[in-house]
């Protein structure tokens, strides 16, 4: 009879706490997914505390879907690496609507005599990427991003987010799901307004304190910074989507169905003038928004089109990220400062009022050289409006003169250096001011960044602030005294240990055998790149080859024009820098041998007898990375634009190089659509 009471109350409290977290399931999605509160606060919090008592009686009944579950659990030591099921790629970028209109002609010569074709437009959340799987509707794994392929598994984390159901209301057997996690511009500013009670740091945008947010070891920490989250990406592993959506805009209605929170400003159009105008208005629309985004992504709505045209090697064909225009703001010039860089280049620097720009915090820009300041007559104490380069480098744009204070002090380049104090001088025809002291502390620190960097030397564990340290110590005085340095001679400098000073010399000693070409672009010549200097090496095998023979000869070999010519053949003819040579050779460097070229591939040939260069900095590869990929196609990479230049691929802050190449009318190429030549055999003619 006893044991009979017992099962019934056990069978009474069970049958309680399931009604109890449907209820507040139901509370919680009406609430943060369809911003239609069903409840009041205190019945809600009447309720939680119900549950809660209940799961702490009967401890055996708490489930991972369980609403008492958001709070947060205790800190973990670190997160797991785990590899997506399905990779999650990056989105290919356009800034304007002829780029838009690119991307579209390039995917349509795919799927020749397509007639309809219907796009989708979302909102791009300005936030983090989130992979989220479940299995008979409950929330398993919850995934960042990572680098596509393997991210973190921060489930623990993932479960604080009010708006990811840790239930579905529908249940296949398994579903993942992608979307962004985002910080509400309330919420970022609450934060940033307890951490400077607190004395904290502040985040710098709400970008960053998501990212940060999501990788807190401590959920309770996640929980309390209130994230959000907005669905956009539907797969069933094992199943064909074409059963339960046939596109993309069916799997957005399907996720709100299965209680995902999706962004509701999507938009279903039937072709590219209606993207443009979509586009147009969330230019400035977007400001009113209480969340960040930065651009639109258009996607193919249909399924079985986006499976026809697949991915290249880092972006599907099917859609793109229409980017906004650079942010510009206003800000004061309090200062003008003067950089000297390891060719002596003297740079001015406006130091500026920190203002916010494309989701950072910048206080500080370049003004190039004294022509730049004269362009713009800025002076300390203008208001100027900045902005930020392809979001990556700080710029000046214009002067407010009608703002100009009466006491605005005009900017006058030295005319002394400003490290080590002796003349500095303007060579006829440059814009550049220099200072020509060889033992300048500036160049010496420069050349020894750029000696030690990854392209040259890649000698590991020597940043700038060690660089600064030998220099400023007087323990190097050339980049040949690095291969004296001893473990002791390490030691004694500021927070070196015995482990990491035995760890710089071994690395020292290994760069001793990096190839000929990668000394002389480590020498640091005037216009010498990586590629620059692997053509010299190949036509000139040994030190003594090159530092011997002319300047026309020079000049003579493929892709070195008379400027870089002139500038070796100078090098050269230097006593310091023969001097400099001798050490290198007696330290054991390689200053002779043919050099390695990436391995061609016989069956992919299409970009044989074909001309690149590359210019700017591109949005996913490394320079060498997409020259290794255009070597290994049959193509040759070049540094300097001619009229044997086949193509100039661009990425931002590209200089002199695309004018030039658009005055002679060469090809231009994206990085994305290099990519897609290389995946699909196709040369473009037209760009």
């Amino acid at each position: 009879m006893e044991m009979h009471l017992v099962e019934s109350i056990n069978l009474e409290v069970k049958q309680r706490v399931q009604e109890l977290r449907q209820l507040l399931q139901q509370a919680s999605y009406a609430y943060y997914v369809l911003d239609s509160p069903i409840m009041e606060d205190a019945v809600y919090d009447q309720l939680y505390r119900e549950l809660q008592q209940l799961e702490t009686q009967y401890s055996e009944l708490v489930t991972p879907d369980s609403p008492t579950q958001r709070v947060g659990e205790k800190p973990v030591t670190q997160f797991t690496s785990v590899r997506h099921n399905i990779p999650l790629y990056s989105l290919e970028n356009a800034f304007n609507i002829d780029e838009l209109k690119a991307w579209d002609q390039r995917w349509r010569r795919q799927v020749p005599n397509l007639e309809t074709v219907e796009y989708v437009c979302e909102l791009k959340i300005d936030g983090s990427a989130l992979a989220l799987t479940y299995e008979n509707g409950t929330l398993t794994r919850g995934a960042t991003r990572g680098d596509g392929v393997m991210g973190e598994e921060i489930t623990q984390n993932v479960r604080t987010i009010r708006s990811v159901p840790l239930q579905l209301n529908s249940l296949p057997e398994r579903v993942e799901v992608r979307g962004e996690a985002f910080l509400p511009l309330f919420v970022f500013k609450q934060i940033n307004q307890e951490r400077q009670k607190a004395g904290e740091g502040l985040f710098a945008n709400p970008r960053n304190a998501a990212a940060g947010t999501l990788r807190q070891l401590d959920s309770r920490i996640v929980a309390r910074r209130r994230l959000d989250f907005f669905a956009y990406t539907l797969h069933i592993p094992g199943r064909d989507d074409a059963s339960i959506a046939n596109t993309q805009w069916e799997s957005l209605l399907l996720l709100e169905k299965m209680g995902f929170r999706v962004n509701p400003n999507h938009k279903l159009c039937c072709s590219l003038d209606e993207v443009a105008e979509y586009y147009e208005y969330w230019d400035t629309e977007r400001l009113n928004l209480p969340y960040m985004t930065d651009g639109v992504v258009v996607k193919l709505n249909s399924f079985k089109l986006q499976e026809q045209l697949g991915f290249t090697q880092k972006f599907p064909r099917w859609a793109i990220a229409l980017k906004y225009a650079a942010e510009e703001a206003p800000t004061r010039v309090e200062n003008i400062a003067v950089n000297v860089g390891r060719t002596g280049a003297l740079t001015p620097l406006a130091e500026m009022r920190p203002v916010q720009l494309a989701g950072t915090t910048v206080s500080r820009a370049t003004l190039h050289n004294s022509d730049r300041i004269t362009q713009l007559d800025i002076r300390i104490g203008d208001t100027v409006i900045v902005r930020k380069a392809g979001e990556i480098i700080p710029e000046v744009l214009r002067v407010l003169p009608e703002l100009r204070p009466s006491d605005a002090k005009p900017f006058v380049m030295p005319t002394h250096c400003p490290v080590c104090g002796q003349p500095v001088v303007r060579e006829m025809g440059e814009a550049v001011t220099r200072c020509v002291n060889a033992s300048c502390p500036a160049i010496l620190k420069g050349a020894i960044e750029h000696w030690v960097s990854r392209d040259a030397l890649d000698i590991r564990g020597i940043g700038e602030k060690l660089v600064h340290q030998l220099v400023d110590k007087a323990v190097v005085h050339s980049v040949a005294d690095l291969y004296n340095l001893t473990e002791d001679k390490l030691y004694e400098l500021e927070r070196m240990g015995k482990k990491l000073a035995q760890k710089l010399v071994e690395a020292i000693a290994l760069s001793k055998n990096q190839p000929w070409s990668r000394v002389l672009y480590g020498l640091g010549i005037r216009h010498v790149g990586s590629v620059n200097a692997q053509l010299l090496t190949e036509k000139f095998p040994t030190v003594e080859q090159l530092a011997e023979t002319s300047q026309a000869k020079i000049e003579t070999v493929y892709g070195i024009g008379a400027e870089i010519a002139q500038s070796v053949y100078q090098w050269f003819r230097i006593d310091a820098n023969q001097i400099l040579i001798s050490r290198l050779q007696e330290a054991g460097l390689q200053l002779a041998g043919t050099e390695e070229v990436p391995a061609v591939d016989a069956k992919n040939q299409q970009f044989a007898g074909k001309t690149f260069v590359i210019t700017g900095t591109l949005p996913t590869l490394k320079r060498d990375e997409a020259k290794a990929l255009i070597q290994k196609a049959g193509g040759k990479v070049t540094d300097s634009v001619s009229k044997k230049t086949d193509y100039l691929v661009v990425g931002e802050d590209a200089g002199s190089k695309l004018t030039k190449a658009q005055e002679l009318e060469i090809n231009l190429l994206s990085e994305a659509q290099l990519l897609v030549m290389l995946a699909t055999d196709e040369l473009v003619s037209e760009v």
